[in-house]
């Protein structure tokens, strides 16, 4: 498996990724600081989708396993319009989340002839596992990535070191909630939503992970949402 090194999750660097990816500087990636409602009153409207870190424990390898026995016997169709992709490089999950994020939101502007609009544009009619990929060897996000993954606050580590934490996106689309995660073989449907309630029903979902993991505090929320 090709190996990148791995994103922070600092909004700082991330903004700077989106812009060197080509998307619109109207969008930007904003801390969740919490989930109590007077929190989330903080954040900006309208949420184009909720980013989640957290880390990848015994527990919730065990779940991921027995969920996807179970959604793989319900044999499940999602949407084509649903822009879902496999993980095939390792700690590229970063990249993978704000890909979900942005690309199952029309309007959100994508510069032409950028990386990511290049990217969408030969994936949009393909599988999820032709998606991962051509992500794997798509030189141009292999450079962007490569360049902000060394901007972070902190050294990155080294580029074999196993790395803890996991980044998956939440979104709404034709009606439903989505968790989208290239580590799962499919997309996961969490119910109905509205562009309205995204913050809030993600937020839920959110919950579910931390209650698996009740000793763990290690854990980050961030939102793509419109640039104050």
């Amino acid at each position: 498996m090709t190996t990148w090194l791995p994103l922070e999750s600092n909004p700082e660097v991330l903004n700077k990724y989106l812009g060197k990816l080509g998307v619109s500087p109207l969008w930007n990636i904003v801390d969740i600081y919490g989930m109590d409602d007077e929190l989330l009153a903080f954040v900006p409207s309208p949420l184009k989708s909720l980013i989640f870190l957290f880390p990848c424990s015994d527990a919730y390898e065990e779940f991921r396993a027995k969920e996807d026995a179970e959604l793989k016997a319900k044999n499940i169709e999602h949407p084509k319009s649903l822009f879902y992709m496999r993980q095939y490089v390792q700690n590229a999950c970063g990249t993978i989340a704000l890909a979900h994020a942005l690309l199952n939101n029309s309007d959100i502007e994508l510069e032409e002839g950028s990386v990511i609009k290049k990217y969408f544009d030969a994936g949009k009619d393909i599988t999820p596992e032709e998606r991962g990929k051509l992500l794997e060897n798509d030189t141009g996000f292999i450079k962007t990535h490569e360049s902000i993954a060394n901007e972070g606050q902190t050294a990155p580590p080294d580029i074999n070191e196993k790395v803890y934490h996991h980044f998956i996106a939440f979104v709404h689309h034709n009606g439903k909630l989505y968790e989208l995660d290239g580590r799962k073989n499919f997309p996961v449907e969490h119910g109905e939503t509205t562009p309205e309630n995204l913050l809030k029903d993600a937020i839920a979902v959110c919950k579910q992970f931390i209650a698996r993991d009740p000793n763990e505090v290690r854990f980050t929320l961030l939102g793509l949402v419109p640039t104050q």
